[in-house]
């Protein structure tokens, strides 16, 4: 898409009341309607990022500026974004620091894992999610052998279910500072020694710049592994505007090229609550490319 074609962030959040809203979100709006966008990628948003707005509202919104997803979502939360023709690309809602590094943890997360796998088989949802771990002072080398004996506890259900199981790798600089899977290449060492089909990785943008950046190259070299992309500007982990670093438009494109049929989850944080839809709606127009 062409900057003229965009609205720049100046001319949308400046904009204020439920007259810009309606704006932003009136389905017959060049861009708010799904018929009117190339949909050449499927959004998805966050809903954490948006937990000031009530689910059935923000269903509501998203559904009208284009979006087919709702996900990091509970099995109750989903019930609830269902009617509004919404799908949840990624189910679950997990413990970051409590994953499946430590042994200790296996029985718990497995059971809750059974349980999202079997929900999401059933109502035709792609993806579960689960976390590597806080280190706590174990080697990598350790928390890996544990995640593989973790897995192997529940990658023949996801197998039989067809549904996915994905990890997420989060950024130990900024965010999360003792998380394990902080670079891609340990979380493809993981997904390479487990040899599954259903087990891949969620390429999380914000986190893998903050990292290592190269991301379009990462994207290409690593497309086989991956299953699910987030999105955030960095710094700050908000719009994905000219205001920050990513080039979001050139990412898309490159994740469109590797062939990728999955979902892109937008999970920025506005940096004005009360003008977040209006942020969620020029998320989206970037990434419809």
């Amino acid at each position: 898409m062409k900057r003229n074609q965009l609205l720049n962030r100046r001319t949308m959040l400046g904009a204020t009341g439920a007259g810009a809203l309606g704006i932003l979100t009136n389905p017959h709006v060049i861009g708010a309607d799904t018929a009117a966008t190339k949909g050449r990628i499927k959004q998805s948003v966050c809903r954490w990022c948006y937990g000031n707005i009530k689910l059935e509202k923000l269903a509501e919104e998203a559904k009208k500026i284009g979006y087919r997803s709702i996900e990091l979502l509970t099995i109750d939360e989903y019930k609830v974004v269902k009617p509004y023709g919404l799908t949840c690309a990624m189910l679950g809602r997990v413990s970051i620091a409590d994953g499946l590094n430590r042994e200790e943890f296996h029985e718990g997360i497995e059971r809750e894992l059974r349980k999202n796998i079997e929900f999401a088989a059933a109502e035709g949802l792609p993806n579960t999610i689960c976390m590597a771990g806080n280190r706590r002072g174990m080697a990598d080398d350790e928390g890996m052998k544990n995640c593989l004996s973790g897995l192997k506890r529940i990658i023949g259900f996801a197998e039989e279910k067809k549904v996915t199981l994905c990890m997420e790798g989060l950024n130990s600089k900024v965010d999360h500072k003792d998380y394990m899977y902080d670079y891609t290449k340990w979380g493809i060492e993981l997904c390479k020694k487990l040899g599954s089909p259903r087990f891949k990785l969620l390429y999380d943008i914000y986190h893998m710049q903050i990292m290592e950046g190269d991301v379009i190259r990462t994207i290409k070299i690593d497309k086989d592994c991956i299953a699910h992309f987030h999105t955030g500007g960095n710094p700050g982990r908000n719009e994905i505007d000219e205001t920050q670093e990513l080039n979001y438009p050139a990412i898309v494109r490159a994740i469109i090229d590797t062939g990728y049929q999955g979902y892109l989850g937008q999970e920025f944080i506005p940096r004005d609550s009360k003008k977040a839809l209006q942020s969620l709606a020029q998320g989206f127009r970037i990434c419809d490319v």
